[in-house]
């Protein structure tokens, strides 16, 4: 096996990790709504999840770990992700954002903040913000 081989299972094992994690989001409240299968959907494309690794996952979500990425920016993009999902159907559920606080630690947001940064990442989401005036806000919110 190559090195890019290995590297390339391990990108496409994070992606099935982050995929896996926002599939459990959106089942929490114990139904995919058809906003939250459309996010989905374009989410699979844009990690390059197949078909058959779509239908696993939704079949098995608990089958991949989170596996929190090394740079903080990358870590902003999947919470960024994670929140979008919370508020895919427009309904934000007490159990919805408890899994978002355990994704947010799981992801390497440390206890003692995660609830500010689970709030301030909801507000954000929210208020309808892009990737990259969520990462701007999530990297200077204590200003």
């Amino acid at each position: 096996m190559s090195i890019s081989d290995l590297f390339d299972s391990g990108f496409r094992n994070r992606n099935k990790g982050h995929f896996s994690a926002i599939v459990r989001v959106a089942l929490s409240d114990g139904t995919i709504t058809p906003e939250e299968k459309k996010f989905l959907d374009k989410l699979a494309i844009k990690l390059e999840i197949s078909q058959a690794e779509y239908e696993e996952i939704l079949e098995n979500p608990l089958k991949y770990p989170v596996n929190p990425p090394l740079m903080h920016t990358h870590r902003l993009e999947r919470l960024y992700d994670l929140a979008r999902m919370v508020y895919a159907d427009d309904v934000l559920g007490e159990k919805q954002q408890d899994l978002l606080t355990r994704f947010a630690l799981a992801l390497g947001f440390t206890a003692g903040n995660v609830g500010y940064i689970v709030d301030k990442a909801l507000k954000l989401v929210d208020m309808n913000v892009d990737l990259d005036t969520f990462t701007y806000e999530m990297q200077h919110m204590n200003r």
